[in-house]
Protein backbone atom coordinates (compact mmCIF):
# COMPACT_ATOMS: atom_id res chain seq x y z
CA UNK A 1 0.00 0.00 0.00
CA UNK A 2 1.33 3.43 -0.90
CA UNK A 3 0.62 7.02 0.29
CA UNK A 4 0.26 10.38 -0.81
CA UNK A 5 -0.87 14.31 1.08
CA UNK A 6 -3.29 15.94 -0.86
CA UNK A 7 -3.22 20.14 -0.56
CA UNK A 8 -3.76 23.17 -1.79
CA UNK A 9 -4.52 26.91 -1.26
CA UNK A 10 -2.28 27.19 1.20
CA UNK A 11 -1.35 30.95 0.56
CA UNK A 12 1.72 31.46 2.36
CA UNK A 13 2.02 35.16 2.96
CA UNK A 14 -1.02 36.26 3.04
CA UNK A 15 -1.85 37.12 6.60
CA UNK A 16 0.07 40.73 7.58
CA UNK A 17 -1.31 40.46 11.12
CA UNK A 18 1.56 39.03 13.64
CA UNK A 19 -1.45 36.46 15.24
CA UNK A 20 -2.86 35.34 11.99
CA UNK A 21 0.96 35.22 10.17
CA UNK A 22 2.42 33.04 13.15
CA UNK A 23 -0.56 30.81 12.87
CA UNK A 24 0.01 30.09 9.43
CA UNK A 25 3.16 29.07 9.50
CA UNK A 26 2.04 26.74 12.06
CA UNK A 27 -0.28 25.28 10.07
CA UNK A 28 2.01 24.51 7.22
CA UNK A 29 4.81 23.01 9.31
CA UNK A 30 2.21 20.69 11.10
CA UNK A 31 0.86 19.44 7.66
CA UNK A 32 4.72 18.61 6.36
CA UNK A 33 5.35 17.28 9.78
CA UNK A 34 2.37 14.75 9.79
CA UNK A 35 3.22 14.08 6.14
CA UNK A 36 7.01 13.02 7.60
CA UNK A 37 5.13 11.34 10.33
CA UNK A 38 2.97 9.42 8.27
CA UNK A 39 5.77 8.58 5.75
CA UNK A 40 3.82 9.21 2.75
CA UNK A 41 5.49 8.46 -0.55
CA UNK A 42 4.67 11.89 -1.72
CA UNK A 43 2.73 15.05 -1.51
CA UNK A 44 0.80 16.90 -3.63
CA UNK A 45 0.19 21.13 -3.44
CA UNK A 46 -2.27 21.63 -6.21
CA UNK A 47 -1.85 25.54 -6.27
CA UNK A 48 -1.41 28.95 -4.21
CA UNK A 49 1.45 27.29 -1.81
CA UNK A 50 2.02 31.41 -1.90
CA UNK A 51 -0.19 34.14 -1.99
CA UNK A 52 1.93 36.55 -4.36
CA UNK A 53 5.08 35.16 -6.70
CA UNK A 54 7.29 36.90 -4.95
CA UNK A 55 6.74 36.69 -1.18
CA UNK A 56 8.89 38.08 1.86
CA UNK A 57 11.83 36.32 2.72
CA UNK A 58 10.79 35.69 6.09
CA UNK A 59 7.70 33.32 4.77
CA UNK A 60 10.39 32.06 2.20
CA UNK A 61 12.68 31.20 4.62
CA UNK A 62 10.17 28.97 6.44
CA UNK A 63 8.75 27.62 3.56
CA UNK A 64 12.27 26.21 2.32
CA UNK A 65 13.08 24.79 5.62
CA UNK A 66 10.06 22.62 5.96
CA UNK A 67 10.43 21.39 2.16
CA UNK A 68 14.21 20.83 2.83
CA UNK A 69 13.19 18.74 6.10
CA UNK A 70 10.24 17.22 3.87
CA UNK A 71 13.17 16.07 1.01
CA UNK A 72 15.83 14.96 3.40
CA UNK A 73 12.85 11.87 4.45
CA UNK A 74 12.94 11.24 1.29
CA UNK A 75 9.38 12.80 -0.02
CA UNK A 76 9.02 14.49 -3.37
CA UNK A 77 6.79 17.51 -3.47
CA UNK A 78 4.92 17.91 -6.90
CA UNK A 79 3.01 20.84 -7.64
CA UNK A 80 0.99 22.79 -10.20
CA UNK A 81 0.88 26.82 -9.96
CA UNK A 82 -2.45 28.36 -8.57
CA UNK A 83 -3.47 31.68 -9.43
CA UNK A 84 -2.07 33.63 -6.61
CA UNK A 85 1.76 31.58 -7.79
CA UNK A 86 1.66 32.47 -11.36
CA UNK A 87 4.09 35.31 -12.33
CA UNK A 88 3.36 36.37 -16.34
CA UNK A 89 6.74 38.11 -17.09
CA UNK A 90 9.63 36.49 -14.23
CA UNK A 91 10.25 33.62 -12.67
CA UNK A 92 7.90 33.24 -9.34
CA UNK A 93 9.23 31.53 -6.39
CA UNK A 94 7.59 28.24 -7.20
CA UNK A 95 9.98 28.22 -10.30
CA UNK A 96 12.92 28.79 -7.78
CA UNK A 97 12.33 26.21 -5.27
CA UNK A 98 12.25 24.02 -8.55
CA UNK A 99 15.57 24.75 -9.53
CA UNK A 100 16.73 24.23 -6.25
CA UNK A 101 15.24 21.09 -6.40
CA UNK A 102 12.40 21.00 -3.55
CA UNK A 103 9.89 20.96 -5.93
CA UNK A 104 9.11 19.26 -9.08
CA UNK A 105 5.88 21.34 -10.96
CA UNK A 106 3.95 18.30 -12.82
CA UNK A 107 2.22 20.66 -15.60
CA UNK A 108 4.79 20.26 -18.66
CA UNK A 109 2.68 20.46 -21.91
CA UNK A 110 3.84 20.91 -25.63
CA UNK A 111 2.77 22.43 -28.56
CA UNK A 112 1.34 19.53 -31.16
CA UNK A 113 1.03 21.51 -34.20
CA UNK A 114 -2.73 20.72 -34.54
CA UNK A 115 -4.31 23.36 -32.36
CA UNK A 116 -4.22 20.64 -29.52
CA UNK A 117 -1.65 20.96 -26.05
CA UNK A 118 -0.22 17.70 -25.10
CA UNK A 119 0.97 16.93 -21.28
CA UNK A 120 3.39 14.88 -20.35
CA UNK A 121 2.79 12.48 -17.12
CA UNK A 122 5.33 12.65 -14.56
CA UNK A 123 5.76 8.57 -13.45
CA UNK A 124 6.62 8.44 -9.36
CA UNK A 125 9.66 6.31 -9.23
CA UNK A 126 9.03 4.70 -5.90
CA UNK A 127 5.39 4.35 -6.55
CA UNK A 128 4.84 4.25 -9.84
CA UNK A 129 1.93 6.51 -9.99
CA UNK A 130 1.29 9.07 -13.03
CA UNK A 131 0.80 12.48 -12.20
CA UNK A 132 -0.07 15.32 -14.87
CA UNK A 133 -1.75 18.83 -14.50
CA UNK A 134 -2.63 22.21 -15.88
CA UNK A 135 -1.12 25.44 -14.21
CA UNK A 136 -3.45 28.11 -13.02
CA UNK A 137 -3.45 31.83 -13.83
CA UNK A 138 -4.61 34.84 -12.75
CA UNK A 139 -8.77 35.46 -13.84
CA UNK A 140 -9.23 31.84 -15.16
CA UNK A 141 -7.34 32.11 -18.50
CA UNK A 142 -6.13 28.53 -17.78
CA UNK A 143 -9.31 27.84 -19.43
CA UNK A 144 -7.58 28.20 -23.12
CA UNK A 145 -5.58 25.32 -22.13
CA UNK A 146 -8.67 23.02 -21.45
CA UNK A 147 -9.77 23.93 -24.56
CA UNK A 148 -7.14 22.80 -26.43
CA UNK A 149 -6.25 20.18 -24.36
CA UNK A 150 -5.49 16.58 -25.97
CA UNK A 151 -7.35 14.74 -24.01
CA UNK A 152 -7.68 11.21 -25.83
CA UNK A 153 -3.85 10.25 -25.34
CA UNK A 154 -4.09 11.07 -21.45
CA UNK A 155 -7.03 8.78 -21.29
CA UNK A 156 -5.04 6.09 -22.89
CA UNK A 157 -2.56 5.69 -20.32
CA UNK A 158 -2.48 2.81 -18.55
CA UNK A 159 -1.60 2.82 -14.86
CA UNK A 160 -2.44 4.59 -11.61
CA UNK A 161 -3.16 8.15 -12.80
CA UNK A 162 -3.61 11.82 -10.79
CA UNK A 163 -4.62 14.34 -12.90
CA UNK A 164 -4.22 18.20 -10.98
CA UNK A 165 -6.27 21.03 -11.54
CA UNK A 166 -6.41 24.34 -10.32
CA UNK A 167 -9.84 25.90 -10.93
CA UNK A 168 -13.09 25.44 -10.06
CA UNK A 169 -15.59 22.99 -11.53
CA UNK A 170 -18.76 24.14 -12.33
CA UNK A 171 -21.00 21.28 -11.67
CA UNK A 172 -19.79 21.71 -7.73
CA UNK A 173 -19.72 25.16 -7.04
CA UNK A 174 -20.54 26.23 -3.73
CA UNK A 175 -23.44 28.37 -3.90
CA UNK A 176 -21.73 31.62 -2.11
CA UNK A 177 -19.16 31.15 -5.23
CA UNK A 178 -22.09 31.50 -7.75
CA UNK A 179 -19.95 34.24 -9.55
CA UNK A 180 -16.94 32.36 -9.64
CA UNK A 181 -15.66 31.42 -13.15
CA UNK A 182 -15.82 27.76 -13.59
CA UNK A 183 -15.09 24.87 -15.99
CA UNK A 184 -17.19 22.09 -16.82
CA UNK A 185 -15.93 18.54 -15.40
CA UNK A 186 -16.11 17.21 -19.27
CA UNK A 187 -13.07 19.92 -20.06
CA UNK A 188 -10.86 16.82 -17.83
CA UNK A 189 -9.73 13.69 -19.31
CA UNK A 190 -11.61 11.07 -18.44
CA UNK A 191 -10.46 7.43 -16.43
CA UNK A 192 -8.23 9.39 -13.90
CA UNK A 193 -7.80 7.17 -10.51
CA UNK A 194 -7.39 10.95 -8.76
CA UNK A 195 -8.84 14.28 -9.54
CA UNK A 196 -6.59 16.38 -7.08
CA UNK A 197 -7.91 19.95 -7.00
CA UNK A 198 -7.78 23.34 -5.59
CA UNK A 199 -8.67 27.37 -6.17
CA UNK A 200 -12.41 26.40 -4.03
CA UNK A 201 -11.80 27.10 -0.80
CA UNK A 202 -14.13 24.38 0.57
CA UNK A 203 -13.87 20.84 0.79
CA UNK A 204 -14.96 18.19 -1.51
CA UNK A 205 -15.31 14.64 -2.25
CA UNK A 206 -17.55 13.83 -5.12
CA UNK A 207 -17.35 11.46 -8.37
CA UNK A 208 -19.56 11.80 -11.91
CA UNK A 209 -19.77 8.85 -14.58
CA UNK A 210 -15.59 8.44 -15.72
CA UNK A 211 -14.26 11.11 -13.09
CA UNK A 212 -13.84 8.88 -9.96
CA UNK A 213 -12.75 10.77 -6.76
CA UNK A 214 -12.79 14.63 -7.51
CA UNK A 215 -11.22 15.86 -4.67
CA UNK A 216 -10.73 19.57 -3.45
CA UNK A 217 -8.96 19.78 -0.06
CA UNK A 218 -10.15 23.56 0.68
CA UNK A 219 -7.01 25.79 2.76
CA UNK A 220 -5.06 24.75 5.26
CA UNK A 221 -5.64 28.08 7.29
CA UNK A 222 -7.25 30.93 5.56
CA UNK A 223 -5.81 33.09 2.85
CA UNK A 224 -8.62 35.66 3.24
CA UNK A 225 -11.25 36.75 6.19
CA UNK A 226 -13.91 34.52 4.30
CA UNK A 227 -12.21 31.73 5.20
CA UNK A 228 -11.89 32.12 8.66
CA UNK A 229 -15.88 33.35 8.92
CA UNK A 230 -16.64 30.07 7.14
CA UNK A 231 -14.08 27.93 9.58
CA UNK A 232 -16.03 29.83 12.44
CA UNK A 233 -19.33 28.65 11.39
CA UNK A 234 -17.81 25.05 11.06
CA UNK A 235 -15.78 24.10 8.15
CA UNK A 236 -12.83 22.56 9.17
CA UNK A 237 -9.09 22.98 7.18
CA UNK A 238 -6.72 20.55 6.49
CA UNK A 239 -5.88 17.82 3.87
CA UNK A 240 -5.97 14.67 2.87
CA UNK A 241 -3.84 12.12 2.84
CA UNK A 242 -5.09 8.96 0.33
CA UNK A 243 -3.93 5.43 0.14
CA UNK A 244 -3.99 3.63 -2.97
CA UNK A 245 -2.08 0.65 -4.54
CA UNK A 246 -4.02 0.10 -8.22
CA UNK A 247 -6.67 2.04 -7.19
CA UNK A 248 -7.89 4.09 -4.53
CA UNK A 249 -8.24 1.70 -1.42
CA UNK A 250 -9.31 5.39 1.14
CA UNK A 251 -8.85 8.81 2.26
CA UNK A 252 -8.47 10.50 5.63
CA UNK A 253 -9.10 13.82 5.92
CA UNK A 254 -6.06 15.36 8.31
CA UNK A 255 -7.52 18.61 10.52
CA UNK A 256 -5.05 21.35 11.75
CA UNK A 257 -7.75 24.11 11.95
CA UNK A 258 -11.31 24.04 13.08
CA UNK A 259 -13.98 27.07 15.06
CA UNK A 260 -12.59 26.35 18.07
CA UNK A 261 -10.23 29.72 17.96
CA UNK A 262 -12.61 31.36 16.17
CA UNK A 263 -16.05 34.10 17.31
CA UNK A 264 -18.03 34.61 14.57
CA UNK A 265 -20.54 37.69 15.39
CA UNK A 266 -23.06 39.09 13.00
CA UNK A 267 -24.89 42.54 14.15
CA UNK A 268 -27.61 43.65 12.03
CA UNK A 269 -28.79 47.54 12.35
CA UNK A 270 -31.98 47.27 9.96
CA UNK A 271 -34.01 49.96 10.81
CA UNK A 272 -31.93 51.74 13.35
CA UNK A 273 -29.96 54.89 13.29
CA UNK A 274 -26.82 55.30 13.79
CA UNK A 275 -26.81 57.17 17.19
CA UNK A 276 -29.05 53.72 18.42
CA UNK A 277 -26.81 51.56 16.17
CA UNK A 278 -23.67 52.42 17.97
CA UNK A 279 -25.30 51.95 21.34
CA UNK A 280 -26.61 48.51 20.85
CA UNK A 281 -23.43 47.30 19.37
CA UNK A 282 -21.36 48.31 22.37
CA UNK A 283 -23.73 46.64 24.97
CA UNK A 284 -23.65 43.25 23.10
CA UNK A 285 -20.35 43.25 22.55
CA UNK A 286 -19.64 43.54 25.79
CA UNK A 287 -21.46 40.24 27.00
CA UNK A 288 -19.88 38.25 24.58
CA UNK A 289 -16.92 35.96 25.48
CA UNK A 290 -14.04 36.57 23.04
CA UNK A 291 -10.88 35.62 25.96
CA UNK A 292 -8.24 34.23 23.96
CA UNK A 293 -10.14 34.25 20.41
CA UNK A 294 -9.73 35.17 16.98
CA UNK A 295 -13.03 37.83 16.29
CA UNK A 296 -14.48 38.13 13.17
CA UNK A 297 -17.31 41.07 13.25
CA UNK A 298 -19.87 41.17 10.71
CA UNK A 299 -21.63 44.56 10.96
CA UNK A 300 -24.86 44.30 7.81
CA UNK A 301 -28.52 46.46 7.13
CA UNK A 302 -29.50 49.65 6.56
CA UNK A 303 -29.62 52.23 8.59
CA UNK A 304 -32.68 54.50 8.94
CA UNK A 305 -30.94 57.41 9.98
CA UNK A 306 -27.27 58.48 9.96
CA UNK A 307 -24.18 57.35 8.03
CA UNK A 308 -22.16 54.19 7.80
CA UNK A 309 -19.08 56.54 8.92
CA UNK A 310 -20.77 57.26 11.73
CA UNK A 311 -21.04 53.37 13.61
CA UNK A 312 -17.74 53.57 15.36
CA UNK A 313 -15.68 49.89 13.99
CA UNK A 314 -12.44 51.02 15.10
CA UNK A 315 -13.70 51.61 18.79
CA UNK A 316 -15.67 47.89 18.70
CA UNK A 317 -12.12 46.90 17.34
CA UNK A 318 -10.39 47.98 20.47
CA UNK A 319 -12.92 46.82 22.96
CA UNK A 320 -13.22 43.45 21.46
CA UNK A 321 -9.02 42.91 22.31
CA UNK A 322 -9.50 44.79 25.65
CA UNK A 323 -11.91 41.85 26.28
CA UNK A 324 -9.04 39.41 25.55
CA UNK A 325 -9.32 38.95 21.67
CA UNK A 326 -6.02 38.30 19.90
CA UNK A 327 -7.04 39.81 16.67
CA UNK A 328 -10.68 41.40 15.70
CA UNK A 329 -11.51 41.95 11.90
CA UNK A 330 -14.29 44.17 11.47
CA UNK A 331 -16.61 43.39 7.81
CA UNK A 332 -19.01 46.31 6.85
CA UNK A 333 -19.34 45.86 2.99
CA UNK A 334 -22.91 44.76 3.57
CA UNK A 335 -23.58 48.17 5.56
CA UNK A 336 -26.18 50.63 4.03
CA UNK A 337 -27.57 53.46 4.83
CA UNK A 338 -31.48 54.87 3.93
CA UNK A 339 -30.57 58.52 4.54
CA UNK A 340 -28.07 58.22 1.44
CA UNK A 341 -28.91 56.99 -0.95
CA UNK A 342 -24.77 57.48 -3.00
CA UNK A 343 -24.61 53.54 -1.44
CA UNK A 344 -26.71 51.62 -4.10
CA UNK A 345 -24.52 48.28 -4.40
CA UNK A 346 -23.89 46.05 -1.21
CA UNK A 347 -22.17 42.44 -0.39
CA UNK A 348 -20.80 40.44 1.83
CA UNK A 349 -16.57 41.36 0.44
CA UNK A 350 -15.08 43.85 -1.94
CA UNK A 351 -15.41 41.39 -4.36
CA UNK A 352 -19.34 40.68 -4.34
CA UNK A 353 -20.14 44.38 -4.70
CA UNK A 354 -17.61 45.02 -7.54
CA UNK A 355 -19.39 42.06 -9.21
CA UNK A 356 -22.86 43.92 -8.65
CA UNK A 357 -21.38 46.81 -10.02
CA UNK A 358 -20.63 45.80 -13.17
CA UNK A 359 -23.76 43.49 -13.46
CA UNK A 360 -25.91 46.81 -12.64
CA UNK A 361 -23.90 48.95 -14.95
CA UNK A 362 -23.15 47.03 -18.16
CA UNK A 363 -26.18 47.84 -19.96
CA UNK A 364 -25.14 51.87 -19.96
CA UNK A 365 -22.13 50.61 -21.67
CA UNK A 366 -23.07 51.35 -25.71
CA UNK A 367 -20.79 48.66 -27.68
CA UNK A 368 -21.31 46.94 -30.96
CA UNK A 369 -19.41 43.15 -29.60
CA UNK A 370 -22.14 40.86 -28.59
CA UNK A 371 -19.72 39.51 -26.05
CA UNK A 372 -19.12 42.60 -24.18
CA UNK A 373 -23.15 43.07 -23.55
CA UNK A 374 -25.30 41.98 -20.73
CA UNK A 375 -24.06 39.26 -18.60
CA UNK A 376 -21.06 37.91 -20.51
CA UNK A 377 -19.77 41.16 -21.19
CA UNK A 378 -20.02 41.57 -17.01
CA UNK A 379 -17.87 38.84 -16.60
CA UNK A 380 -15.21 39.80 -19.22
CA UNK A 381 -14.94 43.14 -17.12
CA UNK A 382 -14.76 41.33 -13.72
CA UNK A 383 -11.65 39.23 -15.53
CA UNK A 384 -9.95 42.05 -16.30
CA UNK A 385 -10.35 43.66 -12.93
CA UNK A 386 -8.90 40.28 -11.70
CA UNK A 387 -5.54 40.34 -13.57
CA UNK A 388 -5.14 44.30 -12.52
CA UNK A 389 -5.17 43.29 -8.92
CA UNK A 390 -2.12 40.51 -9.86
CA UNK A 391 0.51 41.62 -7.77
CA UNK A 392 3.11 43.01 -8.95
CA UNK A 393 7.08 42.00 -8.70
CA UNK A 394 9.38 43.94 -6.32
CA UNK A 395 10.44 46.82 -8.64
CA UNK A 396 8.49 45.89 -12.24
CA UNK A 397 8.72 48.40 -14.02
CA UNK A 398 5.84 50.44 -16.28
CA UNK A 399 6.94 48.87 -19.16
CA UNK A 400 6.36 45.32 -17.52
CA UNK A 401 3.38 45.88 -15.87
CA UNK A 402 1.49 47.38 -19.08
CA UNK A 403 3.60 44.03 -21.07
CA UNK A 404 1.69 41.73 -18.69
CA UNK A 405 -1.58 43.22 -18.43
CA UNK A 406 -1.88 43.00 -22.22
CA UNK A 407 -0.75 39.45 -22.52
CA UNK A 408 -3.73 38.44 -20.05
CA UNK A 409 -6.10 41.31 -21.68
CA UNK A 410 -5.63 39.81 -24.89
CA UNK A 411 -6.81 36.03 -24.29
CA UNK A 412 -10.01 37.85 -22.03
CA UNK A 413 -11.36 39.80 -24.91
CA UNK A 414 -10.17 36.90 -27.52
CA UNK A 415 -8.19 38.57 -29.72
CA UNK A 416 -5.14 36.74 -29.96
CA UNK A 417 -6.40 35.50 -33.31
CA UNK A 418 -7.11 39.09 -34.67
CA UNK A 419 -3.44 40.30 -33.83
CA UNK A 420 -1.93 37.30 -35.54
Amino acid sequence: MFKFAHLADIHLGANRHPILETMETEKFNQAMNKCIEEKVDFILICGDLFHIGIPDMSVLKNCVIKLKEVSDHGIPVYVIFGSHDYNPNTDSIVDILESAGLITNVAKGKDLGNGKLGLEFLKDEKTDAKIVGINARKGGVEKVYYEKLDKESLEKEKGFKIFCLHSGLSEFKPAHMASMDTLPVSYLPKGFDYYAGGHIHERIEEQLPGYTKIVFPGPIFSGYPRDLERTAKGETRGFYIVSFKEQIESLEFVELFGPEKLKYIEIDLTGKNSTKANSDIETQLKQIDVNNKIVLLKIKGKLEGGKTSEIRAQDYKNLLIQNGAVFVDVNRYGLSSKAYSAVKVTGEDKSSIEKKLFRENIGAVNVSIQSLKGEEGSTVAEKLLDILKIDAKINETKKDYTSRFLEDAIVILRLKDVLQ
